[in-house]
């Protein structure tokens, strides 16, 4: 039997390198809701549990700050960059950023006009020589929108991750400049157990002032945090939550899914194995000898080059995945803390096959 006809057999397991967001939820998220929907509380945040929750990311990021749940990861970039940006503002950004290609302008509408504008740099990250200089152009110039605020993607859009003097760099730049510096964690945790440090390191010590800390992803159901850290602004930011309609009656129902996230190191455990899961896949790709991995496996997504005959033959056998969005034959592989080694197994099986 060839590695093709065993691949074929293995229902289930070839869909998953889409995207991370496609994998299910955690089954301690899952027995949270659960328990979390048995009797009453009050409603709108006001709860036993919400309270808690917000020590919790006190203790973790070892810092006062303040916590606001929402249910989606744009509604916590678009509230957190309204609240740092005056509608007559820039945020400065990677042309890659999410905010700039996948929020269909929801930045501009939550801060009432503000302007993106994007700063380029390799792999998804932010040059700080190109930020400075964006920052100072036009300053005071009443016919020109006024640098406001830097959004920096911890992990980037394409996989890579910035080093803690990168970010530290960034925030400099911020300080220099009076604008509030923005991070988009969507892949937080995976960007975390990358560096191996604390999450006030990656955080308010590099001179991150808002957060969006991402969780959906990383198996809870629907719930992300915003982590407010410049404490000055968490009227406005409560204001903005409820004017944007992201304020849930039922709070504790995203509050049970983040606490979930947290006991035990379930986010940690769970970015580790999606991050051990690319790695895994990086290394027998990288054995393919038509295949070219495009830069470092730094969390959990991988960018490479294939043949377009086995892009087609891979995905015609059921493995999803997209291609050619990024030039042609460039593929992007994204592993997810429900990824299994035979899922990934199978495709570096098939790969190897069809380049022989």
């Amino acid at each position: 039997m060839s590695n093709t006809e065993r691949v074929s057999g293995l229902d289930g397991l070839k869909g998953g390198f889409s995207s991370d967001n496609i994998a299910g939820v955690s089954p301690q998220v899952l027995d949270a809701l659960v328990a979390a929907s048995a009797g009453a509380a009050q409603p709108y945040g006001n709860d036993e549990l919400t309270a808690q929750l917000e020590q919790q990311f006190i203790e973790l990021f070892e810092c006062d700050l303040r916590l606001f749940l929402v249910p989606t990861g744009t509604a916590a970039n678009v509230i957190s960059l309204a609240t740092v940006t005056p509608s007559w503002g820039s945020i400065l950004c990677h042309p890659d950023a999410h905010i700039n290609n996948d929020e269909c302008s929801a930045p501009e509408f939550y801060t009432g006009g503000a302007r993106l504008v994007a700063v380029d740099g390799p792999n998804g990250k932010l040059n700080p020589n190109r930020l400075r200089e964006a920052a100072q152009r036009k300053v005071g110039d009443v016919h020109s929108v006024q640098p406001s605020a830097v959004s920096v993607t911890q992990a980037t859009e394409t996989g890579h991750v910035y080093s803690l003097a990168e970010l530290q760099e960034v925030g400099q730049v911020c300080r220099e400049t009076g604008m509030k510096l923005h991070m988009d964690g969507a892949r937080f945790a995976n960007a975390l157990v990358a560096l191996n440090c604390t999450p006030a390191e990656m955080t308010w010590q590099a001179g991150v002032n808002v957060l969006s800390f991402g969780a959906t992803k990383n198996g809870v159901l629907s719930a992300e945090a915003i982590v407010l850290f410049d404490t000055e602004l968490a009227d406005e930011m409560a204001f903005r939550r409820k004017r944007g309609g992201h304020l849930f009656s039922k709070m504790r129902m995203l509050s049970a899914q983040m606490d979930a996230y947290l006991q035990d190191d379930l986010w940690l455990h769970n970015a580790r194995h999606a991050n051990g899961m690319a790695q895994r896949l990086s290394r027998g790709l990288s054995a393919v000898a038509s295949i070219e991995l495009l830069g470092e496996t730094d969390a959990n997504i991988i960018f490479c080059r294939m043949p377009q005959l086995m892009i087609e033959r891979l995905q015609g056998a059921g493995f999803q995945f997209y291609a050619n969005r990024w030039g042609p034959g460039v593929v992007r592989l994204v592993t997810s803390f429900a990824t299994s080694e035979r899922e990934v197994d199978a495709l570096v099986a098939m790969a190897a096959e069809l380049a022989g």
